[in-house]
């Protein structure tokens, strides 16, 4: 699938985005830091152990049912710094700001972005402004970049994932992507379905510090549980076995995917990440998630098996089985 010119999917967390990292980017700038290709760096100074994560967001729209591209910079980095076992505690944050974006609307995001931080129990302490001519932007970008503390060793990542472990979720898939659908395209359906964007680290610390058997985590962002489970599988060669009556997704999100032609494994979350640990400590990681609010509609919905490398399997309702792959093309685009 090479292509001459950058293209909207390769940013979609699906098979070109997978693609332009392993063919450009890591083999310019390969070490040992990004070749693991975590949602962060983790490394040392001294004897503290640290971890470092950026993102860029480009939402649209950029207000939304359940939040905006503030509040969504800030947990979506918190998550990043979270999923590698690290305890968040400072943020960057550049604007990339069109001229001519109302003044009033950037003033409601940096509020928003305040907001978040204050909850997230993180402070944004240095960053950057651009302004662009008119047409050179869509209105507004953000880039924050994080760095946290760990101190759970060691750091979860795809590397310590066993045969026999489970794969659990905190919740209902697929809400922030159709959240961004339905306040993009004015659908009007009646389904109030709001945005799952929330900070992640509170619930993760509970886990870690009551459980010390997680092996990765994983949030599921851009590419969704399928996509992000697919790339984890093949650089994992293990293979996920995951059962599809065991993943909760919402009935209004399951029925506009219905409607739409759209499957929810490759919609986007927010506020959703993946688990993988023994499975005798399933149930004492899912009685400590159910106990947080955003996580008391945990499940454990697949496990680790050895062989069939590096391959995702979906048992379905009816009792087959199908392979699930990279989404190839873009599903749902500026979806953060």
């Amino acid at each position: 699938m090479q292509s001459d010119h950058i293209l909207l999917e390769h940013g979609s967390g699906g098979l070109l985005s997978h693609e332009l990292v392993r063919n450009l980017f890591l083999p310019l700038f390969r070490n040992d830091h990004l070749s693991r290709l975590e949602d962060a760096a983790t490394f040392s100074i001294g004897s503290q152990r640290l971890c470092l994560t950026t993102d860029s967001y480009v939402v649209h729209p950029l207000f939304f049912p359940g939040g905006d591209i503030g509040s969504l910079a800030v947990h979506g980095t918190v998550n990043d710094i979270a999923m590698s076992g690290g305890h968040p505690l400072f943020l960057s944050a550049g604007f990339i700001i069109e001229e001519g974006f109302p003044y009033e609307d950037l003033q409601a995001v940096c509020r928003s972005m305040a907001a978040a931080a204050k909850s997230a129990n993180v402070e944004i302490v240095t960053g950057d402004t651009k302004v662009v001519s008119r047409g050179a932007a869509d209105g507004l970008f953000i880039n924050t970049s994080g760095i946290g503390v760990i101190t759970y060793a060691p750091p979860p990542g795809v590397a310590c994932i066993r045969p026999g472990d489970a794969i659990i979720v905190n919740g209902p898939l697929g809400d922030h992507g159709t959240a961004i659908l339905q306040a993009r395209q004015s659908l009007g359906f009646r389904s109030p379905i709001v945005s799952d964007s929330v900070p992640l680290n509170g619930l993760v610390a509970d886990i870690l510090e009551a459980n010390p058997h997680v092996h990765c985590l994983r949030d599921a962002t851009r590419g969704g549980l399928g996509g992000i489970l697919a790339e984890m599988a093949e650089q994992s060669g293990l293979a996920f076995i995951l059962e599809e009556t065991a993943i909760p997704i919402r009935e209004d999100v399951r029925a506009i995917c219905e409607i739409l032609g759209l499957d929810p494994l490759y919609l986007a979350n927010e506020g959703k990440m993946v688990l993988f640990c023994p499975a005798a400590a399933a149930e004492s990681i899912l009685a400590v998630m159910k106990n947080h609010p955003y996580g008391r509609e945990g499940m454990v919905i697949g496990r680790v098996e050895a062989g069939k490398r590096g391959r995702l399997i979906l048992r379905t309702a009816i009792g087959g089985s199908r392979e699930i792959d990279l989404p190839t093309g873009e599903l749902v685009p500026r979806i953060c």
